[in-house]
């Protein structure tokens, strides 16, 4: 039900590029996941592109809808309590029996001083429940609000919820990715992966989404972004 990663072995924290991760993983799965596991995936992420879900995401130059969600702790938490401080880096992802997911949230862990020396503050939102938040927050050490979106509300309203294909359910099912446990109810729905940047007022500055979970943005360039903005923005 959930991902270890070589954190959990070693003190040191991975500094490779998370393109270089994420490019480890894919390759362990291709050698050892069965290639009809492979192309059920595969499958299911070509239809979600044919769809152009990652076009359809609420853009940047767009205000953010209000949200609340509990944290990792179940602390309410909305979000304009999210913005006071100045811009928000918001990353959806799908939870933690995703091991892109979990390398992703390594790797913006890793690089969180820099993006809070950048004036922003980091969150990342998924459907998974309150408990299981706490136990990736805490299972990898995360200092930042790890969101439970419950029934997908949220990632609906920045237009990024899918349904789970059948066949990729049946697979899930097989694999012990109990969705409707992780997440608390049997919808079946999970967000495409995506970044935001968001500005103290609530408009989004930055969006990157992409239908294949295995592909996220490198943390350097979200950082890299924040560095570039006019200074002005830091307290807008």
């Amino acid at each position: 039900m959930k991902w270890r990663s070589l954190e959990e072995s070693t003190a040191e924290t991975d500094a490779r590029l998370l393109r270089e991760i994420l490019a480890e993983r894919k390759e362990s799965i291709a050698k050892y996941v069965p290639a009809e596991t492979q192309a059920i995936h595969a499958r299911a992420i070509a239809e979600l592109k044919e769809k152009h879900l990652a076009t359809d995401i609420l853009p940047a130059g767009t205000k953010i809808p209000a949200f609340e969600a509990s944290d990792q702790n179940g602390k309410s938490t909305p979000s304009e309590e999210l913005l006071t401080k100045g811009r928000l880096v918001l990353c959806f992802i799908r939870g933690r029996w995703c091991p892109f997911c979990v390398a992703q949230m390594e790797a913006m862990n890793a690089i969180l001083p820099e993006i809070e020396k950048a004036g922003a503050r980091l969150a990342a939102i998924s459907p998974q429940t309150v408990q299981q938040s706490f136990f990736m927050h805490d299972q990898h050490k995360l200092r930042f609000p790890l969101l439970s979106d419950r029934g997908n509300n949220v990632a609906r309203q920045f237009g990024l919820t899918y349904r789970v294909s059948d066949e990729q359910q049946s697979l899930y099912k097989h694999t012990f990715v109990n969705l409707p446990f992780v997440n608390g109810d049997d919808c079946w729905e999970l967000p495409i992966p995506a970044t935001y940047v968001i500005d103290r007022q609530g408009t989004v500055l930055y969006a990157s989404a992409n239908e294949d979970y295995s592909e996220r943005p490198e943390p350097t360039e979200i950082v890299a972004f924040l560095q570039s903005q006019p200074k002005s923005l830091l307290s807008s």
